[in-house]
């Protein structure tokens, strides 16, 4: 384990970035999008795409704006409208994760957590509009699933998507709750209380909404189960 210091800052006024978080954990350090200006998102990510060449830099939770921005001044990124990200450098795909999704009103999420898993080093695998209403349009995508070294399985509603999946695959689950349902649903209280109380074993939950940390912890046990089928020792 490497031991921070003070070289690991740049200092670019408005904040000062992590530039070897990479060298400490396997991956680079993301901006998050709220609350900064066009300006500052773009200045961060060739920042930190400039300090790790051989690595995707990754931005979330963007505006329209800055998604524009974004395009227009950074040569080459990636950008998905849908998810609200932004992605520059080389991708590299080690491992599967299977991203699962209950309705199409989840698509948010879905996109947030699939880049996220490209950026941090994993091939994501969308199967959205199999949510437990159609039961059936899940039962036949099972295989492909759990075909896959991680599953992320995201729902809204009564968020019982993870749960079914829980019991059907023994392939490491992490459920993302959505704010997405009829009624009350306490933007999607009810839906992570419905993930933490899970009687499936194994079902692990992130917060509401959050694709991006299901996305990271996805990735890196992805990475981490194909190095060992290569032999290998390695986070990356």
């Amino acid at each position: 384990m490497r031991v921070p210091h003070s070289d690991d800052i740049k200092n670019i006024g408005f904040a000062q970035l992590d530039v070897q978080r990479a060298v400490r954990t396997g991956d680079p350090e993301v901006v998050f999008g709220v609350g900064k200006t066009t300006e500052q998102i773009v200045l961060a990510l060739r920042t930190l795409a400039g300090a790790h060449p051989d690595r995707a830099v990754l931005a979330t939770r963007l505006s329209p704006e800055a998604l524009a921005t974004c395009a227009s001044e950074i040569p080459g990124i990636d950008i998905d409208p849908i998810g609200r990200t932004a992605m520059v450098g080389t991708v590299h795909g080690r491992g599967t994760v299977a991203v699962v999704a209950a309705g199409t009103s989840d698509l948010p999420v879905v996109r947030e957590a699939s880049v996220t898993v490209r950026a941090f080093g994993a091939c994501p695998d969308e199967v959205v509009d199999v949510g437990v209403a159609g039961i059936h349009r899940l039962e036949a995508q099972l295989d492909r699933i759990a075909a896959a070294d991680v599953v992320v399985a995201i729902a809204g509603m009564e968020a019982a998507l993870p749960s079914v999946l829980g019991g059907l695959v023994g392939t490491p689950l992490i459920a993302v709750p959505t704010s997405i349902g009829y009624g009350w649903h306490l933007d999607g209280l009810t839906a992570w209380l419905a993930t933490l109380n899970s009687c499936a074993p194994g079902v692990l939950s992130v917060n509401v909404d959050n694709g991006f940390g299901a996305g990271v912890a996805a990735a890196r046990i992805a990475r981490m189960l194909a190095a060992a089928r290569d032999g290998e020792v390695s986070r990356r």
